[in-house]
C-alpha cells in the first residue's frame, strides 16, 4: 500500500532494530504507512525547530548572564 503524493523523492533510512519493529507495528495499528509516520515524525521536528529558532530571535536583547554569576546571584539571595 503507497501513500506516495505526486513528486514523492524515495530515501533509503535505516532504523535501529527496536525503532523498526515499533514504527511497523504502529503503522499496522493506525492502517497508515511506514513513509507517513516517517514523514510526521519529520515535519514535528522541523517545527520544533522553526519554533525553538523563534524563540531565540525573540530573547535575543535579553541581558546576558554567565553561569558563574547566575551562581552567584543565587548564593546571594540565599538559595544556595
Amino acid at each position: 500500500m503507497s501513500e506516495a503524493s505526486p513528486g514523492a523523492k524515495r530515501a533509503t533510512v535505516y532504523f535501529e532494530p527496536d525503532l523498526h519493529r515499533a514504527v511497523r507495528l504502529k503503522a499496522a495499528h493506525t492502517h497508515r504507512s511506514i513513509s507517513a509516520i516517517v514523514n510526521d515524525a519529520v515535519r514535528l521536528s522541523l517545527r520544533e525547530d522553526q519554533e525553538d529558532l523563534a524563540a531565540f530571535e525573540d530573547r535575543v536583547a535579553e541581558p546576558v548572564m554567565t553561569y558563574e554569576a547566575l551562581l552567584k546571584d543565587l548564593k546571594a539571595h540565599g538559595k544556595l
